[in-house]
């Protein structure tokens, strides 16, 4: 099971690398779009977010406030992720 600091670390290390930014620049109450993330980015997030959780996470590009999927910063997605995980392993 993985650590929520791990888990943290994993998430900021993702979206950092989509902005272009190094992890030091990322604040937990930061919006993507305070790192310059626009939808293409959010979406490419998400995807390497499934990817390095093995987790799916319920986004809908189109409708991305309807998801129920917080993305309204950088620490609403890690607590989304670290809910994904747990579901996932219960």
């Amino acid at each position: 099971m993985q650590t929520t600091t791990e888990t943290a670390r994993r998430v900021i290390d993702i979206i950092a690398q989509q902005a272009m930014v190094d992890t030091s620049e990322v604040g937990m109450d930061m919006a993507l779009s305070d790192l310059g993330l626009d939808s293409l980015g959010l979406v490419e997030c998400i995807f390497g977010i499934e990817e390095a959780f093995d987790i799916s996470v319920p986004f809908n590009a189109n409708a991305p406030d309807q998801t129920g999927f917080d993305i309204s910063t950088v620490g609403a997605i890690i607590l989304e992720v670290e809910k994904l995980i747990a579901r996932k392993a219960a």
